[in-house]
């Protein structure tokens, strides 16, 4: 059972746990089993500069050769090791607080490292078998910058010219994180009025939390409907999550743009192979069933959608936390083709966002959380079971329990010291009696 590694990659605080001795151990793990030559690039985040130095350190050690990408969206960097590199180490901690940083681990094709090859590396650090080369055959690192490249990308997978002439009006607030430097630009070259907030990259995240929640979007919500704005999008830390705000000033839960990307994905290439988690809308499903698609249900985390894309030669996949996952591009939450796709998707329907989502099955949801010690959860988990004996029950990821059209999960965080409940129903009452349900249940173990 791997002690180190989360649902992606390794998240600790920075310089008290995460300290560049660790990164640089880690690194050096990781080299040793993968070898090559290793993309590394990092989020704005106050540590990531510290880090990455000791990341960089760790990987030349074990005679890797290290190509230092800069900061840079994770789906810009996964762009880039799929294309060009052996493996890739991305510095982030995507939307955990400032104080956090992580290592988010890469194989070859720019997918988040399986699970076997992480329990090698955190045997290697362990028992401290890191493999160090002699002077002479220390790795060599160098510079180089993708962004341009993995924005001209984005662009060729759009319809350009149906964005440019309608002419939208969108607000864009990137959290002060990666995507400061692509998502604004692909905005922009698509030839619409752009707003911008917290668009300027700022490790301290003084604007707001950098998980774009919809309590941490307030300001974002007020500016589009102030500025009668078409759309607005919010980013996390590293950039691979956007979430939608409709032209109302309305906050757009990230399963609905979910659906809504692959509706359009699934009429262009009549059908296709869907892949989501077991806590992704029943809308996912219906969609699919209503545009010749098939559904196939994994556990919790991109990594691990991404993997069932390539495996079954997947059209389109995500979570409904706003991550969207393009397998043709990157395997891995895209943020930068998620918004040109959303974009694309209003020029050429000319409906106003909230019209769609309006369009789309309709379902109510409900997430809360609370805090639980990591060496707690197995046994959090172990008493729900026992206390849901009575109900269908899928243990794919934690446990969702289902009745009818209505459904709840319960799972610990592979991030955080904490347990997720997610719900959906077809009321909102339900909804929400499900989830305090769900909150009651972990409770009663916590005490």
């Amino acid at each position: 059972m791997k002690q180190l590694f989360g649902t992606f990659g390794v998240r600790r605080v920075a310089n008290t746990v995460l300290t560049p001795e660790f990164a640089s151990e880690i690194a050096a793990a990781y080299g040793t089993k993968v070898q090559g030559t290793i993309a590394v690039g990092s989020d704005p985040r106050t540590s990531s500069e510290m880090i990455k130095h000791a990341v960089t350190a760790g990987l030349l050690s074990v005679g890797c050769n290290v190509v230092d990408l800069g900061m840079l969206p994770t789906p810009a960097l996964q762009y880039a090791v799929r294309n060009y590199y052996d493996g890739g180490i991305m510095i982030t901690a995507s939307h955990n607080p400032p104080k956090y940083n992580g290592l988010k681990l890469l194989d070859s094709d720019g997918i988040g490292t399986p699970d076997e090859l992480e329990e090698q590396i955190e045997d290697i650090y362990f028992n401290k078998k890191q493999e160090r080369v002699t002077w002479d055959k220390i790795g060599k690192a160098y510079k180089r910058d993708i962004i341009d490249e993995y924005i001209d990308e984005v662009l060729k997978r759009v319809d350009v010219e149906a964005i440019r002439d309608a002419n939208l009006k969108v607000v864009l607030d990137c959290g002060s994180g990666a995507a400061c430097d692509t998502t604004p630009y692909i905005i922009r070259r698509l030839g619409c009025d752009l707003t911008t907030l917290n668009c300027q990259p700022d490790g301290a995240f003084p604007g707001r939390n950098p998980e774009p929640t919809e309590e941490n979007l307030g300001d974002l919500m007020a500016v589009v409907k102030a500025t009668n704005a078409d759309i607005g999008f919010a980013h996390d830390g590293d950039a691979d999550r956007t979430i939608c705000i409709d032209e109302n000033g309305d906050f757009v839960f990230g399963d609905k743009s979910f659906a809504l990307v692959e509706k359009a994905m699934l009429e262009k290439n009549n059908g296709g192979k869907i892949v989501t988690t077991v806590a992704t809308s029943n809308a996912i499903a219906d969609i699919a069933l209503q545009n010749n698609g098939e559904i196939i249900l994994t556990r919790v985390g991109d990594l691990v959608v991404a993997r069932k894309l390539q495996e079954v030669d997947g059209l389109f996949g995500g979570e409904e936390n706003g991550g969207l996952i393009f397998p043709d591009f990157v395997y891995g939450r895209d943020s930068g083709l998620a918004t040109a796709m959303i974009l694309e998707i209003l020029a050429k329907t000319k409906k106003p966002l909230s019209e769609l989502i309006d369009e789309l099955p309709t379902y109510y949801s409900e997430k809360m959380k609370v805090e639980c010690p990591d060496d707690k959860k197995q046994y959090v988990a172990d008493k729900i079971l026992e206390d849901t004996t009575d109900y269908e029950v899928d243990t794919t990821d934690g446990v969702k329990i289902i009745d009818g059209d209505s459904w709840i999960i319960i799972r610990p965080s592979g991030t955080e010291p904490i347990y997720r409940c997610f719900s959906e129903a077809t009321t909102p009452e339900k909804a929400q009696e499900l989830v305090e349900w769900g909150i009651g249940l972990i409770n009663k173990h916590l005490e």
